[in-house]
């Protein structure tokens, strides 16, 4: 679909933006260069909205919201950078449209995320379309460097309540860090709209991309420098544009390696209750039953200090996560080596990695619009977070549909379903059973038998026939 808009006259705006928002003093970029950066690049940048869902591991509920960012188009045929943060864990985000302006009319696309790359916090989609594209796109300078001082120029959005129209603004290079790569960082703080912006440097070219790095409860690595906007410079993804990802698919996450443990940081207080010199590394909390955890010998108490030869430093919660992300990024049936402390003394042992099995996030689910109800598969995730044994059965309660007669009977997310009216729920494809039988019967009441925490009662539901 197109709509028209009014192109609104930037002169007075180019002139506003050049100055510096820092003290050092003025940015040294001429109205006309801004002028000239701006008709260059003003049409590659496109909006993306999108769906997000958050998921709780412990229940499955998800929480849903829509969200928006920049995008920027990277070849003619459609290609997009947007940020990182778009693909990080427990984050999935869906149902995106690019919204294409050209000659003052917009164009809306369906696109398609691809794999990210492990190597920079940017993501990648493909515009999805029938008929060959020729779309403006943003041409990179290879080979660029910035020195510490350097004026730079971003090309990005502005807010919904001015039109999302594109504009331009600039920064300075305040400072450059060598180790562990090369990193340039900005002076200015960055709106929303002008992250994953083209960055221009005095001479008009296109020398990287502006953005943020992952934290490390984010997923970040080594190289990774949070919280401070900097610029990617091109060579870091350049080789992506050359060749761009394969398209994203939840059936990867079947193939990431498993090794079946929970586990928690080694702070400074645990370390000084077991007389440690030091804090640092994993305990062992949970050994899931039957995991390649249990089969290697791995036990609850065990501290984990190296993972295939790689330092485990564990000292903070978000720790857990990069230790996760590390297993998970191994091959499935490869032996790893595992340095541990078990009752003060170093051991070393070796487990043959598995293949993840099904979690919550990515559980199969059933919407019943009968009595209002989105209900989802229990995953061994779940039955250890929640403490179920195997012997409880059913199916976990995601949402309710408000208004509904779950809703009305107090049903809340959580709650595990295991009998419906007179039909024991097992699983899924039983709960849909016994929804379709419930209906053909009509009753004027239906009990459900579920459980609440540790607790088991009824609930009524009075559906309306």
């Amino acid at each position: 679909m197109k709509k028209k808009y009014l192109i609104t006259l930037i002169s007075g705006f180019l002139a506003a933006c050049t100055f510096l928002a820092s003290p050092a003093g003025a940015v040294c970029f001429e109205q006309e260069v801004l002028r000239q950066i701006y008709d260059q690049l003003h049409e590659a940048i496109c909006t993306l909205t999108f769906t997000q869902e958050a998921t709780d591991p412990r229940t499955g509920e998800q929480k849903r919201q829509n969200g928006n960012a920049v995008a920027l188009i990277v070849s003619p045929g459609g290609l997009l950078i947007t940020n990182g943060h778009l693909q990080i864990e427990n984050i999935h985000a869906f149902n995106f449209r690019a919204h294409v302006r050209r000659g003052g009319e917009e164009t809306q696309y369906a696109a398609v995320l691809l794999e990210k790359p492990q190597d920079i916090n940017l993501s990648f989609l493909r515009i999805q379309c029938e008929a060959p594209l020729t779309l403006p796109f943003v041409r990179f300078q290879r080979g660029s460097r910035l020195s510490l001082g350097e004026p730079v120029a971003l090309v990005g959005v502005l807010g919904e309540t001015l039109d999302f129209q594109r504009a331009v603004v600039t920064d300075r290079v305040c400072a450059v860090l060598e180790e562990p790569r090369i990193t340039y960082c900005l002076t200015s703080g960055l709106r929303l709209g002008f992250v994953t912006s083209p960055v221009v440097n005095a001479q008009g070219e296109v020398v990287g991309i502006s953005g943020f790095d992952l934290g490390r409860n984010e997923g970040g690595d080594a190289l990774a420098r949070p919280g401070h906007p900097l610029v990617f410079q091109t060579d870091l993804f350049i080789h992506h544009v050359d060749a761009p990802p394969d398209i994203s698919a939840g059936a990867m996450r079947d193939e990431e390696a498993w090794l079946g443990v929970f586990t928690q940081p080694l702070t400074e207080e645990y370390a000084a209750y077991w007389g440690m010199e030091e804090a640092g590394g994993l305990i062992v909390s949970t050994v899931v039953p039957d995991s390649p955890a249990a089969e290697a010998g791995l036990a609850p108490g065990d501290i984990i200090l190296r993972f295939d030869g790689i330092p485990v430093r564990a000292t903070i919660d978000r720790d857990v996560f990069v230790f996760t992300k590390m297993v998970r990024e191994s091959e499935p049936n490869k032996v790893v080596e595992l340095g541990l402390l078990r009752d003060g003394a170093e051991k070393t042992i070796h487990a043959t990695l598995g293949l993840r099995p099904r979690s919550a996030l990515d559980a199969e689910e059933y919407t019943d619009e009968t009595f209002g109800l989105v209900v989802r598969e229990i995953t061994r995730d779940l039955r250890i977070l929640l403490n179920l044994g195997e012997d409880v059965s059913g199916v976990i309660v995601r949402r309710v549909i408000s208004g509904g007669p779950a809703h009305l009977a107090r049903i809340q997310p959580g709650v595990i379903i295991m009998t419906l009216g007179d039909y024991p729920v097992t699983g899924l494809d039983d709960f849909e059973e016994a929804v379709e039988k419930v209906k053909a019967r009509k009753p004027s009441e239906v009990s459900v038998f579920a459980r609440v925490g540790t607790a088991t009662g009824f609930f009524r539901l009075r559906p309306r026939w």
